[in-house]
């Protein structure tokens, strides 16, 4: 997908390649069509396109088809609810339609994600998580689920929450997807904790096979509670998800999270290597955040030079 929208050229590109050598050209806007033909993420696919398509020289729209709520990759859910919101304070805009979900092992989801070009990316500061003000969420079922299992999800963990957050209403949807939105069968849950400053926190999880509704609602529930204890104005899936976008933005940006992930050094390790961008981690002083860190950018200050 990477190379056919910037039409450039690739050695190695194929399953049981050890090595790929890769040409970039000049990034186009326009339609790009990219499928998985697996369960393979519509997300993922999102991701390492969403840098390219930000410089390009005209509007861009892609089509991507796959996966949309898979394992080992963030839930569409996700990317609409938390990703999205966040990414969008480094002054870009972003549309994500979702036409058709699609599960382990079949896929078939197709997500159209709409993206104009940006001159700079701004910088962001990220470092004041403020107090929680509302948890909600969606708990679904597609396919041949019956939807008391969304409901299970759902009060199980509306209930764990409960324990820790005694004064919040938390608000979590159990909802079948409609037949024509989903092909083949899932289930699943996603919560958010939106805060004063405008940050938000999310946990998830997916069903499979022999595992209890309540544990998958209780699972979302304790992964989100984790995320708040920690103070960061992130949550631990967002953290890598920023790296690159603070790498390319126009000055300091700061990022309050709790402890790094190894996606997140890996993500730091590369940007600084394919980029002059230097970052540093240190630990937070904050007494209340013990196990916060504090992600800090100088970010090169790209500029698109087909706009």
């Amino acid at each position: 997908m990477v190379r056919d929208l910037c039409d450039g050229q690739m050695e190695g590109g194929q399953i049981g390649s050890t090595e790929i050598t890769f040409t970039p050209g000049k990034i186009k806007g326009g339609t790009h069509i990219a499928d998985t033909k697996t369960a393979g993420s519509v997300c993922l696919l999102m991701q390492v396109a969403m840098p390219c398509v930000l410089f390009a020289a005209s509007p861009s729209e892609l089509r991507l088809k796959g996966g949309t709520n898979a394992e080992m990759a963030p839930q569409i859910d996700y990317t609409v609810m938390v990703f999205k919101p966040m990414v969008e304070k480094f002054n870009l805009t972003l549309d994500c339609d979702i036409k058709k979900r699609g599960y382990y092992p079949k896929g078939g989801g197709e997500v159209i994600v709409r993206i104009s070009p940006i001159k700079q990316l701004s910088p962001i500061n990220l470092m004041d998580r403020g107090t929680v003000t509302k948890i909600h969420g969606r708990a679904f079922v597609a396919g041949a689920l019956p939807i008391k299992l969304a409901k299970d999800m759902s009060s199980a963990a509306v209930r764990c929450i409960r324990k820790e957050i005694r004064d919040l209403y938390v608000n979590i949807q159990a909802v079948r997807e409609p037949d024509d939105q989903a092909f083949g069968t899932g289930s699943g849950i996603i919560i958010v904790a939106e805060t004063s400053t405008g940050c938000l926190l999310a946990g998830s999880s997916l069903g499979k096979r022999g595992k209890n509704a309540d544990k998958v609602g209780i699972e979302a529930a304790e992964i989100l509670l984790g995320n708040l204890r920690h103070g960061g104005a992130v949550d631990d899936y967002l953290q890598d998800q920023l790296i690159i976008f603070m790498a390319l933005a126009n000055g300091i940006s700061r990022v309050k999270t709790g402890p790094i992930t190894l996606h997140t050094q890996t993500a730091i390790h590369f940007a600084e290597q394919l980029t002059k961008a230097k970052f540093t981690v240190t630990k937070s002083e904050d007494e209340e955040a013990k196990d916060a860190c504090i992600i800090e950018c100088q970010g090169i200050g790209m500029l698109n030079t087909n706009l």
